[in-house]
């Protein structure tokens, strides 16, 4: 059901993505908002901070985009660079289930992150966006170059080509102190789209809805984007009162990982012979989990002939 945003000034929940429309215009949007469960997933890894807030923008888009699949499945983004950070992947697992890894090369990541910022950790590659609705089905995949900037801005690049949607998108991510708790993440973004009823035949980006609500957008500040004693309903009010805003029920969000003793074991029997014995150290087989960090043992016995 659709209501109205109201100006609560209470702290919004965490965890969550919450879905939105203008009256009056043909854009829709969403909304973000990510504690617990990007600390979960951060805090798995010794991230350097540049990495973690990079990693946590990754999570809150998966968030944004995967929120959207109609269907059973899987959304993904991996990104492939000769940056400093050369491997980030990130997949979305309905209804609402995400895990995240980055690799780096610390010396390289402490070269370029003295700015505090993410943008130069990622170097010329490819961002590819993938759609898996299960085994009976093909996979839909999207790539889009990255060159260096940030990635929202491949994220844009993806859906200006490929989907042909007028889109913004504004992420944030860092650590904030919490009293006798340590430090902990959050992250968040906001996505807004023009979606006019005959879809992009229709298009026309003069629109004054949607320059209206462009206008808007671009006065989103970050702190407003992972403040947590600020609702989301709350910051699309400030955004979009005057034209009518509506919400739908959010989607909760959650930290999981796919891995499993069975996956595991699967995988490590299609090596053969010569495969398993060249893993085997101190008598087993150790595997860790890159997303989770979590470590599976397993007796070399278990896959001889």
């Amino acid at each position: 059901m659709n209501e109205m945003a109201r100006p609560s000034s209470a702290g919004g929940a965490d965890d969550i993505v919450l879905p939105f429309s203008l009256d009056g215009a043909d854009v829709r949007g969403r909304v973000v908002r990510l504690g617990p469960m990007v600390t979960d997933i951060l805090h798995r890894h010794d991230y350097p901070p540049a990495v973690g807030r990079l990693l946590g923008e990754a999570v809150a888009l998966t968030a944004l985009l995967g929120a959207s699949l109609k269907f059973d499945g899987r959304f993904v983004i991996q990104a492939r660079t000769d940056g400093p950070v050369d491997l980030l992947v990130v997949d979305f697992t309905t209804p609402g289930k995400l895990r995240g890894y980055a690799h780096y090369n610390a010396e390289r990541v402490a070269s370029v992150a003295g700015d505090g910022g993410s943008a130069g950790l990622l170097g010329v590659g490819h961002l590819a966006m993938t759609v898996d609705q299960g085994a009976e089905t093909d996979l839909y995949q999207g790539i889009v170059p990255l060159e260096g900037g940030r990635i929202a801005d491949a994220a844009l690049e993806y859906f200006r080509l490929s989907e042909q949607i007028p889109t913004a998108i504004r992420l944030g991510a860092g650590e904030i102190a919490t009293p006798g708790a340590g430090k902990s993440w959050r992250a968040g973004g906001i996505l807004i789209q023009y979606l006019p009823p005959s879809g992009p035949a229709d298009l026309d980006t003069r629109d004054e809805g949607w320059e209206r609500a462009m206008a808007l957008f671009e006065t989103v500040e970050y702190d407003e984007i992972l403040d947590p004693g600020l609702a989301p309903e709350r910051l699309l009010y400030r955004l979009f009162h005057e034209d009518g805003v509506r919400v739908t029920p959010p989607l909760a969000v959650q930290a999981s990982c796919r891995c499993s003793e069975e996956r595991i074991r699967t995988t490590l029997a299609s090596f053969g012979p010569d495969g398993i014995a060249e893993m085997v150290e101190d008598g087993a087989i150790r595997v860790t989990c890159e997303f989770c960090s979590r470590e599976y043992a397993f007796d070399p016995a278990e896959f001889a002939d």
